[in-house]
């Protein structure tokens, strides 16, 4: 058997893997993989990135973005977002947005990853999923960048605080709203 061979009985059809992972299975790890991308066993998916694709009956699957971020990151802890979940609040919010946010606490910045564009963004606390109170409190950190009425949605936004949990929305306020954010809340919270 040769070495190319030896190397695809390591690999799983839907994974990621990074150029440093081959290491472990190959001695020729460039060549190998510019040979798996040539066969198609392999598509770059991001920087020293490589996804083996599911097929289904419609064709390969994407890679999952879950998976790719953690591998870009070597790091499970991240958030990934993004401004269109706003729009399920009931505050007004209507604009459709391309990119997805991954809140993270090691790197800043747009990576293409797969087919899609994510937007890194460091931040020293996010929690591990996202809630209404979080949402509210990330709309009005992030109210600048929207394609939106912003007086209208910081309007909206103060008539619904009855409606959310008032200490979850202190506490989440207080753990990751910025300072401004802090202010504007703060008033209608309290």
């Amino acid at each position: 058997m040769d070495k190319l061979s030896e190397l695809k009985q390591h690999l799983r059809r839907g994974a990621v893997y990074r150029r440093s992972e081959l290491e472990q299975w190959s001695k020729s790890v460039d060549r190998h993989i510019s040979e798996l991308i040539a066969d198609g066993t392999f598509e770059k998916v991001g920087p020293s990135l490589y996804y083996y694709p599911k097929k289904n009956i419609f064709g390969k699957e994407p890679p999952e973005n879950g998976m790719l971020i953690r591998k870009y990151l070597k790091d499970g802890k991240f958030l990934i977002t993004s401004f269109n979940q706003y729009n399920g609040l009931g505050l007004g919010t209507t604009q459709l947005y391309n990119s997805m946010i991954v809140y993270n606490h090691s790197k800043s910045g747009e990576v293409k990853l797969g087919n899609k564009v994510f937007e890194f963004r460091k931040k020293a606390a996010f929690p591990p999923e996202t809630s209404k109170e979080f949402l509210v409190v990330d709309l009005v950190n992030n109210l600048p960048e929207l394609a939106e009425d912003q007086p209208e949605v910081l309007k909206r936004v103060y008539q619904n605080i009855p409606q959310l949990d008032n200490k979850t929305l202190s506490t989440t306020l207080k753990k990751y709203g910025t300072a401004k954010t802090r202010k504007l809340l703060a008033q209608a919270l309290y």
